[in-house]
């Protein structure tokens, strides 16, 4: 069998637009509708030897994206077309077929390659790619047709010599609502696809059962920091033995996170800290954690720091323990009380900041437990 090299992509969500950027919002949506043409232009450059492209489903954020993305989606896939990669085109869940007014529907008979209506699982072509036959095998959810309100265990399949390959945008074997298409992984291996091309979630993920390779790309390029993407194209190469699978590194926007344990530290030493931490071309959320000893202004925070990245975020898991709170907690004649006095005897006498640090920290943590009842803190002593 000759080398096949394919482009598996899925869930691009093309003309999502995001919420609360600082005045970015227009800007990283046109930014971030770009992903299709680095995606082609990458398809197209003789390194990557790519000859098929697979468009797993959720191409656009909803089933009715305007006439002008539309146009600049067809456009970009029809430079496929046209330089001889094979695209093929299956409807996700965001942008689902089965509305009248679906993008499928309205465009389907001009849509560049092949693109998948059917509503229940068929063998839906073939396709030849450098000398070798490759059976194609898919749907498209279809509201009050497909039939999926369980697991999916039956699929077709073929015993001619060639690649058989699975196109489908759903969840692998968990039911999680008839339009999250949920299918059987050992229903896919039995079927004998070698590889089973996924889309639906957003992380990448390999599956091996038997001898089917089932792989979810993941999203490329992300949207919030909660949904990061991966960053990475996913490309699929058959011939001898099983699919390989190959991350190669997309030119995306970086999402990042950046944690900080404020314990210890001085209001002071937190503002020296932040001064540092610069990415002005990331997303960025900054997690604060452990415990402060005076009390941030976090929103005036967020201004300060936000011309230091691209888009900020700020997360705060920290707790707070003013020290003169301690100080009448430790008078009491409790567990607590008893606890503190020792803590903040070794606070005083530590040797250096380090020390001093790690003994606060102790103390924090000892004083959640008693909070929690752990050691009956309000018990007299």
């Amino acid at each position: 069998m000759a080398r096949i090299r394919c482009l598996h992509l899925a869930d691009l969500h093309l003309g999502w637009a995001p919420q609360a950027w600082g005045g970015r919002e227009a800007k990283r949506q046109q930014e971030r509708d770009g992903l299709l043409k680095k995606a082609v232009d990458f398809a197209l450059d003789p390194t990557f030897q790519i000859q098929l492209v697979l468009i797993v489903g959720d191409l656009f954020e909803t089933h009715n994206p305007p006439l002008d993305l539309v146009s600049s989606v067809r456009q970009e896939l029809n430079r496929l077309v046209q330089a001889g990669i094979k695209v093929v085109t299956v409807p996700g869940n965001h942008d689902e077929i089965t509305y009248h007014d679906s993008v499928y529907r309205k465009f389907g008979r001009e849509w560049p390659g092949l693109l998948v209506t059917n509503p229940m699982p068929e063998r839906i072509g073939e396709l030849n790619l450098g000398g070798t036959p490759c059976f194609l095998y898919s749907l498209a959810y279809t509201g009050g047709v497909t039939r999926a309100q369980e697991l999916i265990q039956d699929f077709p399949c073929g015993k001619e010599a060639g690649i058989h390959l699975a196109i489908f945008h759903g969840s692998l074997d968990w039911a999680a609502g008839e339009r999250s298409l949920p299918l059987a992984a050992r229903g896919l291996a039995a079927a004998g696809y070698d590889y089973v091309a996924l889309g639906h979630l957003h992380l990448h993920q390999v599956k091996t059962v038997a001898s089917t390779v089932m792989v979810y790309p993941g999203m490329v390029e992300g949207k919030n920091l909660s949904d990061p993407g991966t960053g990475f194209f996913t490309v699929v190469e058959f011939g001898a033995g099983l699919p390989q699978v190959s991350k190669i590194p997309a030119a995306v926007r970086a999402y990042r996170q950046i944690k900080l344990d404020v314990t210890g530290m001085s209001e002071e030493q937190f503002a020296g800290e932040l001064s540092e931490t610069k990415d002005p071309e990331a997303v960025v959320e900054l997690v604060l954690q452990g415990v402060f000893a005076f009390l941030p202004d976090l929103t005036a925070l967020k201004e300060e720091l936000r011309p230091n990245f691209y888009h900020l975020e700020i997360s705060d898991e920290t707790n707070f323990l003013d020290l003169e709170l301690l100080h009448s907690w430790a008078e009491e004649p409790t567990l607590r009380g008893a606890f503190l006095r020792r803590m903040l005897k070794r606070m005083e006498t530590a040797n250096g900041p380090r020390e001093e640090q790690v003994t606060y920290l102790a103390l924090v943590k000892g004083i959640a437990a008693l909070q929690r009842g752990e050691g009956h803190g309000n018990d007299q002593v």
